[in-house]
């Protein structure tokens, strides 16, 4: 798989606190100091207390898929600048510096490989870049993973990790929504699964749209979903939220999500819930 070089960090868009020299890692949750490889072998779960840190894409291609089974599809697509956005800097500009600094196209990687030996359509967001903002560019790779999925009659699983529409792109990312909602509609109409993994954050416009349409939706342990952040639902409603609003836990408690499941036993899970469907 020559788009992923082994060896590099694995954390997905997270600071790391370290002490002596990337050696250790002190946990942001728990407080506790464990060795550097211990989160590494760990993929990148803190082996004292289970808090998941994020874990970048290629990491999790290799954790879920079979070995060797992935393809990269839909490449060369790229963002044009419909509005000339500019803030402290031009939006082509932010592009392509997100580029260069993560060696992405965009802020999702989709494809097809196996789980099993099972065939499926397979995506997943990269929160490295630009905050695995949803833009023109995902949208369409959404869309055509769903389309595949639909005439493949293929199991489609997405890995969701965004802080929702692209605001350089106004109304044409709000667009995406829309678009991915529809052609999922016709994965559903062609009898195949649609499996949504929510990671931290999954929230915006892609929590609003496909993030929670899963056959089943399954969520890491901790994990941040919803739409608006809770400062503004607070101030709009006038009401203090409860405790834990907007966290994995609360959405299962409240039948928004179905599951909550660490990343030791996704692959597992994900296996076991495509039995029930494909067989």
């Amino acid at each position: 798989m020559g788009w992923f070089e082994k060896g590099k960090a694995t954390v997905d868009g997270a600071d790391k606190k370290t002490l002596g020299e990337g050696v250790f890692r002190r946990c942001d949750d728990c407080g506790e100091t464990s060795l550097e490889t211990e989160f590494a072998a760990n993929n990148e779960v803190c082996p004292l207390c289970g808090f998941h840190y994020k874990l970048r894409g290629e990491r999790w291609v290799e954790t879920l898929l079979d070995e060797n089974s992935f393809t990269v599809l839909d490449e060369g697509l790229v963002s044009i600048d419909p509005l000339g956005f500019v803030d402290s800097k031009k939006y082509p500009d932010r592009v392509s510096a997100s580029q260069k600094k993560t060696g992405l196209e965009d802020a999702i990687l989709v494809g097809e490989g196996t789980i099993e030996g099972r065939p499926v359509q397979f995506g997943v967001f990269m929160f490295r870049f630009m905050g695995g903002s949803m833009g023109s560019v995902v949208g369409e790779k959404l869309t055509r993973m769903f389309e595949r999925g639909a005439e493949k009659k293929q199991p489609v699983i997405l890995l969701s990790a965004s802080g929702g529409a692209r605001m350089q792109e106004g109304i044409l990312s709000l667009m995406q929504m829309g678009k991915s909602v529809a052609a999922l509609g016709r994965v559903r109409d062609a009898g195949a699964p649609f499996i949504s993994v929510l990671l931290n954050p999954t929230t915006g416009g892609v929590a609003a749209s496909f993030a929670l349409l899963g056959d089943v939706n399954i969520a890491e342990p901790k994990a941040l979903i919803g739409f608006a952040g809770a400062r503004v639902i607070e101030q709009t409603i006038r009401q203090t939220l409860p405790e834990g609003f907007q966290r994995a836990e609360f959405l299962v408690e409240h039948g928004m999500v179905d599951m909550i499941c660490p990343r030791s036993e996704m692959r597992g899970t994900i296996d076991r819930i495509l039995k029930h469907f494909v067989g």
